[in-house]
């Protein structure tokens, strides 16, 4: 999947660059609870998703009351 042809948005999710969309798409994660049950390292160890996207996703998920998988 080209990088282009990914949404800017994906379901819930905040605005996480392409590359980390792309890469959460991939892996059929298209919610931010999703997401949230992954935890940090699995996430971070994904390819496109960095430590600053991770950390927006950490924000939004406090935001509506979900926590990271520790």
């Amino acid at each position: 999947m080209n990088t282009r042809d990914v949404p800017a948005q994906v379901g819930d999710l905040p605005p996480i660059g392409r590359p980390a969309n792309s890469a959460l798409l991939q892996a059929g994660i298209t919610s931010l609870a999703e997401a949230a049950s992954l935890g940090r390292r699995k996430l971070l160890a994904m390819h496109g998703i960095g430590p600053k996207a991770v950390r927006i996703l950490e924000t939004a998920a406090a935001e509506r009351g979900l926590t990271f998988k520790p």
